[in-house]
């Protein structure tokens, strides 16, 4: 029997050995967008450090309720959580990093990135296997930055390009809008 390409997109997209680590992070808003785009670009799991989140929790900014797929952790060490066969890749605005256009991503990534009001540590950078950065004239905010380089990671795969399947299955319920055709 033949698989739609769809089909054959989201299986691949759910098998894609991502992982994320977040060093405390500063809101909750931040951790749900954040888990709301490991959903949407099929993370395997998101590991965050600190209390802060912790502490505000009780807000509920995941519409997607990602959570209920996808395992949040709190750690006391990113880099001692880091899965098995991982590249350790931190995404900071740092001084010798790659810019992610130019970066070629590992089939297994643990994705770093550290707080809006702070920075990674010396010894996180350290033991990174690489550090890249998204090219802006400002710092972006946690989860558009993960957002950005989980899109590019995707646009540089090979995974095949999909169609209106992809579409039907990813969109909102009340979205039944279409591209007319021209002609």
């Amino acid at each position: 029997m033949h698989q739609h390409p769809a089909e054959a997109h989201i299986k691949q997209m759910k098998k894609t050995n991502i992982y994320i680590g977040l060093s405390n992070p500063k809101s909750p808003t931040n951790v749900g967008g954040v888990m709301r785009a490991a959903g949407c670009f099929g993370a395997d799991a998101v590991f965050y450090t600190g209390q802060r989140y912790e502490r505000s929790a009780r807000f509920h900014t995941d519409t997607h309720d990602a959570n209920q797929e996808i395992p949040l952790t709190g750690v006391s060490c990113l880099l001692e959580s880091a899965p098995a066969n991982t590249k350790i890749v931190c995404v900071e605005l740092v001084e010798g990093a790659t810019a992610l256009p130019g970066y070629q991503h590992p089939d297994h990534a643990f994705y770093i990135f550290g707080p809006e009001d702070g920075t990674l540590t010396q010894d996180i950078i350290d033991r990174a296997d690489d550090v890249v950065y998204v090219p802006t004239t400002h710092c972006m905010n946690l989860a558009a930055t993960v957002n950005v380089v989980l899109y590019d990671r995707i646009a540089k795969s090979v995974l095949p390009v999909s169609d209106d399947e992809l579409i039907r299955q990813s969109r909102d319920n009340n979205n039944h809008v279409k591209v007319r055709s021209f002609g």
